[in-house]
């Protein structure tokens, strides 16, 4: 039987890790979460994720041991689930989804759930911070690997969360993925 995994990226505030749970409940997946991971590490170098973010960008390092992490998935057999934007390159095995949603959907989405190290003044602060932060990772993935994140046809399958529920989205990538396995 063919391993199951799941590479789910997308826009910051998309919904990856409400649908990422009802994913893994479906199809018995371990979660690995680079984005927790990351959050975990911008907090003990006493940074908010858009610092370390840029912090990142002159320390490649850091990258380096979380894509070495995501690298030792692609010949590890099981079932997993890997929230992480770059999982679709080091785990082309996995079926790569990309979520994306408006950026003013996605600041009140993350802006309402008040993450412990995501401060924002006001929505409006959440979108610009946002903004930022999706440029210094385009960044740094184009600089250090040569990879485009928002070229689309890096991924599998591509669904835009804006005008849906978490359960719709969920039924839609189950669908997808359900093809997938059984060509």
């Amino acid at each position: 039987m063919k391993d199951k995994k799941i590479s789910l990226a997308g826009d910051l505030g998309s919904g990856k890790s409400t649908v990422g749970k009802l994913l893994t409940q479906k199809y018995g997946l371990e979660t690995v979460s680079i984005g927790k991971i990351h959050r975990q590490m911008a907090s003990d170098y006493g940074m908010d994720v858009t610092e370390f973010n840029v912090y990142m960008e002159s320390h490649p390092e850091i990258d380096n041991e979380l894509d070495a992490r995501l690298k030792g998935y692609e010949l590890k057999s099981g079932n997993y689930l890997f929230d992480s934007r770059m999982a679709f390159h080091f785990v082309p095995s996995s079926f790569s989804v990309y979520l994306i949603t408006d950026a003013k959907i996605a600041a009140k989405r993350i802006f309402k759930e008040n993450r412990s190290n995501e401060k924002y003044a006001s929505v409006d602060d959440a979108v610009n911070k946002l903004i930022e932060r999706r440029a210094s990772e385009s960044l740094r993935y184009s600089k250090f690997y040569g990879v485009d994140i928002t070229d689309m046809s890096n991924y599998d399958y591509v669904l835009d969360t804006g005008n849906l529920t978490p359960q719709q989205v969920f039924e839609k990538i189950s669908a997808e993925f359900e093809k997938w396995l059984n060509k």
